[in-house]
């Protein structure tokens, strides 16, 4: 991975780190803030049959996590097309 010039590489990494954070963020919100914090509070909205709570405590999470790494992709690929470094 070659950068044309130290500014470049240092606005990736700050927009990579930036992306991370975001998705972390989301991460954390849908794993704890759904599937503990908010269980009761869910619970009383179903889904398929199943409590929310419950559904994203066992498979929303899950699911969540699956389309963050396929956005994660995307974007990391969208980025090191801005900055020259994607492979070919």
């Amino acid at each position: 991975m070659a950068f044309k010039s130290e500014e470049d590489a240092k606005a990736y990494w700050k927009e990579n780190l930036g992306l991370m954070w975001k998705l972390m963020v989301v991460w954390f919100v849908v794993s704890f803030g759904c599937g503990i914090l908010l269980v009761d509070v869910l619970n009383n909205i179903q889904l398929g049959g199943y409590k929310l709570g419950f559904w994203f405590a066992q498979q929303g999470a899950i699911y969540t996590f699956v389309i963050l790494i396929f956005y994660y992709a995307r974007k990391m690929g969208q980025l090191d097309r801005k900055y020259g470094v994607h492979d070919e």
